[in-house]
């Protein structure tokens, strides 16, 4: 027995040592200094490809990025700012007296213009997180709110902020209905959603349409838009995209209501520019907005023909022979000589906020033509320098004529509180918002804040 045994384990000895030699020679091992082989232009040439590797990731980013469009940069934005809390914005906040400013000139805006009826119908374009649910409320007349923004994330938080507000509502007091929608306000039509719908929606205002300015309208007593139309003006299309859908919208009568930077302020802050670099204009007096002698109102491109479909998307109107001619960036592009030096931008602003131009800009003050106009607005805890668009006042107020809106107020934000704060409702709630202080009636907002407030004015217009 044990001699069969003896060659099957000699056979098991021999697989052994032949699985053990490598099949290809063993792998030397580096002696002291070995790496000063590698040659100085071969670690040049690596760094080189790195670094074009490197350039390559970026510039797929940077070409993803703009794919992507402001829209959905402003999106993205808005959907990445943290909801908080108001207890975290009433005293941690950096901002919070900058804040409570704000939110008073808005109630006051609202106070000034909801009028006297009751059971009235309201569309809050750009509604963001739902922030002014509570000012309406505040009002008890509501019967019907309907919050729109293209921001998701914001749009869910609103929905949440609403549901919050329901179940704190005693069963003896009465709270509107709300709903909600994602929509681009902008670049698409609302007509689309049903409650609007049924509400009331009319998509044959605007120029040339004589039945329309007679007879159309929609259903809602109040369109309000908040810190958010600035982004329409970054093209005709878009700004007439927004109007038709305000416009449409509002019954005779209606108001539309909002605030906005305020184009003054950035003329000046432009022609002060161009003045400390000397490149004003000798004939120009530094006045912005001025117009012809004969007449005032702005050129559009759109002005002899708008006969694009209000069903389709309002951001992809047809296409018109020379469209791009009116945008800033192609005019800038054929008007600039060979061999040209590009303007640099310029920025200004405090510890809490800052504008920047990043290039060009009209050494007059006077945006023309007014769409396409791009800055960077930067505020703390807000903010992150996200593109922005001027709307020029009066080529705003000229365009909103065209749909049949009539400018029926305008205040800079400071001049709002001098004019409404001794007022008997809204003198207390400015105590009650912390804007000012109780026992001395002093302004608790600073004047960084103030500063930043100062950027901003605030609009009624109404359908007539």
């Amino acid at each position: 027995m044990a001699g069969p045994s003896q060659p099957q384990q000699g056979t098991k000895r021999e697989r052994s040592r032949s699985r053990s030699p490598s099949r290809s020679p063993p792998r030397q091992r580096k002696r002291p200094g070995a790496a000063a082989r590698i040659t100085a232009a071969d670690r040049d040439a690596a760094r080189q490809r790195q670094l074009e590797r490197e350039k390559e990731e970026t510039e797929r980013a940077q070409k993803a990025a703009a794919s992507r469009g402001v829209h959905d940069v402003v999106k993205q934005h808005y959907n990445m700012v943290p909801e908080r809390g108001r207890e975290w914005r009433v005293t941690d906040s950096k901002i919070k007296g900058l804040r409570s400013f704000n939110n008073w000139v808005k109630s006051s805006t609202i106070q000034k213009f909801i009028g006297d009826e009751r059971h009235i119908n309201v569309l809050d374009i750009g509604c963001g997180k739902g922030g002014d649910l509570q000012k309406w409320q505040s009002s008890r007349k509501l019967e019907l709110y309907i919050g729109c923004d293209p921001a998701d994330v914001s749009i869910k938080q609103a929905r949440d902020r609403y549901e919050q507000m329901r179940k704190r509502t005693r069963r003896d007091q009465r709270l509107f209905h709300a709903e909600f929608y994602t929509k681009d306000c902008f670049g698409e039509w609302l007509g689309d959603i049903p409650i609007i719908q049924q509400v009331g929606i009319d998509g044959s205002v605007g120029p040339g349409n004589a039945a329309s300015q007679r007879w159309g309208g929609g259903g809602f007593d109040i369109v309000t838009m908040m810190f958010c139309m600035h982004y329409a003006f970054e093209s005709e299309q878009k700004a007439r995209g927004m109007l038709r859908n305000v416009a449409g919208s509002l019954k005779k009568g209606g108001r539309f209501i909002g605030c906005i930077p305020n184009s003054d302020v950035l003329s000046a802050k432009v022609v002060e520019h161009h003045k400390a670099n000397g490149t004003v204009p000798a004939e120009t007096n530094g006045a912005a907005e001025s117009g012809d002698e004969d007449d005032d109102r702005p050129t559009f491109a759109s002005d002899d023909e708008d006969d694009w479909d209000p069903e389709t998307s309002l951001d992809d109107p047809k296409p018109k022979e020379g469209e791009g001619k009116g945008k800033k960036a192609e005019a800038d592009g054929e008007d600039k000589e060979e061999g040209e030096a590009e303007e640099e931008g310029f920025e200004w602003g405090n510890s809490i906020y800052r504008v920047k131009f990043p290039g060009k800009t009209p050494p007059d003050g006077v945006f023309r033509p007014p769409f396409g106009w791009k800055y960077f607005y930067f505020l703390e805890e807000a903010v992150e320098e996200v593109p922005e668009y001027v709307v020029p006042w009066e080529a705003f107020r000229a365009l909103a004529e065209d749909y049949n809106l009539e400018l029926e107020y305008r205040k800079p934000f400071g001049e709002v509180w001098e004019e409404q704060k001794d007022d008997p409702i809204l003198g207390p709630l400015s105590e009650r918002m912390g804007v000012r202080d109780r026992a001395t009636g002093r302004l608790i907002t600073n004047e960084e804040e103030l500063s930043a407030a100062d950027f901003y004015h605030t609009f009624c217009f109404h359908k007539v």
